[in-house]
């Protein structure tokens, strides 16, 4: 399903971003799960209100593009939409399951009709499962078949049936951008949180993006994986004890947002096909 209030693309370069929305937003699924509650965005610049996702949308929008929101329920982005829209941008939301390859498909359908053939796109599909297990319950022999499932889903074969959509049109036109928003789970395993262990097909993306930088390189097609080693500042996540105490442990989305438009615009003879960001006082994940 697709809500473009009455317009479509005229003629803009088309940035699609996959997982537009962030768990973490004022009213998100994390943010509820920890707070108990929604939590107050309107002491927050309008740039982190949607997370990572809702900031590269915004940069994107900024810098003259025709913006694709996709998000598993169109309401989780009609804020971002009117923020957009706000400052002068175009975009449209697109329903889409990144778990579900109907649900794919039926969505880059509507894309390409509604907008056009992407320039670059953005997979941010995130996911948090396991949160809400208790502590005695983080090891792997505890985690449910169907949570892994959805896990491999959404880092594994997602990003796979995505990028069967969108890169045959790039090969053939020589040019376009393909970028995997990751985690450092994707660099080694580590024990953070409760059910750490779900997080290993996060190696399988970054794996994937070697894969199609071989791939695809010599056709025109830039692949990156963006290691994103910490946490990101959102309504949820600003609301946080620890992050209240040390606001310099928190990454600025909208400075996220930069690097992705950074290496979008990189001179093909420099490429870069991996970046990781660390907020200062923190080490980085090797």
């Amino acid at each position: 399903m697709a809500e473009t209030s009455g317009e479509k693309n005229k003629g803009k370069p088309v940035a699609v971003v996959i997982g537009a929305t962030s768990k973490w937003q004022a009213d998100g699924r994390n943010t509820r799960l920890i707070h108990g509650k929604a939590v107050d965005d309107s002491v927050l610049p309008v740039g982190v209100r949607w997370g990572v996702g809702g900031a590269i949308a915004q940069k994107f929008a900024n810098e003259g593009f025709f913006v694709v929101l996709t998000t598993r329920s169109a309401p989780n982005a009609s804020g971002l939409m009117a923020a957009i829209k706000d400052h002068g941008g175009d975009c449209m939301i697109v329903e889409l399951d990144v778990s579900k390859q109907e649900s794919i498909a039926a969505a880059f359908a509507t894309i390409r009709s509604e907008a056009g053939e992407p320039e670059i796109v953005v997979y941010n599909a995130g996911y948090l499962e396991g949160r809400d297990l208790p502590p005695e319950k983080e090891l792997l022999e505890h985690i449910p078949v169907e949570m892994f499932d959805t896990a491999q889903h959404i880092a594994s074969r997602g990003p796979f049936l995505v990028a069967k959509e969108i890169l045959p049109a790039m090969r053939q036109r020589g040019t376009g951008s393909f970028f995997f928003s990751n985690n450092a789970s994707s660099l080694r395993g580590r024990k953070r949180m409760t059910g750490q262990s779900l997080y290993y097909p996060r190696v399988m993306m970054r794996t994937l993006a070697q894969v199609l930088t071989e791939e695809y390189s010599e056709h025109g097609v830039h692949v990156a994986n963006v290691v994103i080693d910490g946490t990101i500042d959102s309504p949820g996540t600003h609301a946080l004890p620890r992050i209240r105490q040390n606001p310099d442990l928190v990454i600025n989305p909208v400075k996220i947002a930069d690097a992705f438009y950074y290496l979008h615009t990189q001179d093909r003879s420099c490429w870069t096909h991996e970046l990781q960001l660390t907020p200062f006082p923190t080490k980085p994940s090797y």
